[in-house]
């Protein structure tokens, strides 16, 4: 079950929802420093973490699956909004130069073919970002926050996947070992939660970060096989 976008809204805008944006953004930064120019879209709830490149990019698309219901960006924010089904993307082909998925691919109706749609959209040169619950983690189990709903994937179940929908993982990266509650104590502590788990408990993290580009010999096809010339002989 996805989570609703107006749900995922309530939870951002608490002192939780606030913690666990910024050790995000941390970690998307890492792997994307500077977008400067470039087309981004994100897919699922993704207003927390597009505002990291919106005064950077050329085009920024903040877009909700249909079955989320309708998120808009905070007002005065230089972007744009939309919602559509997650397989049938109101955009041309090869239109971003990256797409970053948050709170979208374990709530996705059909995975592999929301992926084949953000394959055609995507530039060859593009690059894609998919945030996921740790099937290993403390927070896919946890309903009070929107990662907590949905399908939770280990790393190697979001490599094959992705590797199916014609993509080649490039990096990971993990994030959440802070426990998924709201005690002010524990908010307090997320930095040293997160510098603790990172060096002594790496698989158990709340979240996984892959990076993935356009696998373009997966994708090109097969040569025709020759035919075969059918002689048939008359019986004596």
């Amino acid at each position: 079950m996805t989570v609703d976008a107006h749900a995922a809204a309530e939870f951002y805008r608490s002192a939780q929802g606030a913690v666990t944006a910024r050790l995000l953004r941390e970690r998307l930064l890492t792997l994307w420093p500077n977008l400067t120019g470039q087309s981004i879209l994100g897919m699922g709830y993704t207003t927390p973490y597009l505002r990291l490149w919106r005064e950077q990019a050329n085009r920024c698309i903040a877009l909700t699956p249909a079955q989320m219901g309708a998120a808009r960006w905070p007002v005065g924010a230089p972007a744009l909004s939309c919602s559509a089904e997650e397989d049938a993307l109101p955009f041309p082909d090869l239109s971003f130069d990256r797409i970053l998925l948050v709170h979208s691919l374990e709530g996705a109706d059909n995975a592999r073919r929301m992926l084949r749609e953000i394959w055609r959209v995507l530039k060859d040169d593009g690059r894609l970002i998919v945030v996921v619950p740790n099937r290993a983690g403390m927070w896919a189990y946890w309903e009070n926050t929107p990662f907590g709903h949905g399908q939770p994937y280990s790393p190697g179940q979001i490599g094959r996947l992705l590797s199916g929908a014609l993509f080649r993982v490039e990096r990971r990266d993990d994030a959440l070992w802070m426990p998924p509650v709201a005690l002010r104590l524990v908010l307090r502590g997320a930095n040293l939660c997160e510098r603790t788990g990172r060096r002594l408990m790496p698989a158990l993290a709340g979240v996984t970060l892959t990076e993935a580009i356009k696998d373009q010999y997966a994708a090109m096809p097969l040569n025709a096989a020759p035919r075969r010339r059918l002689v048939l002989a008359e019986a004596v």
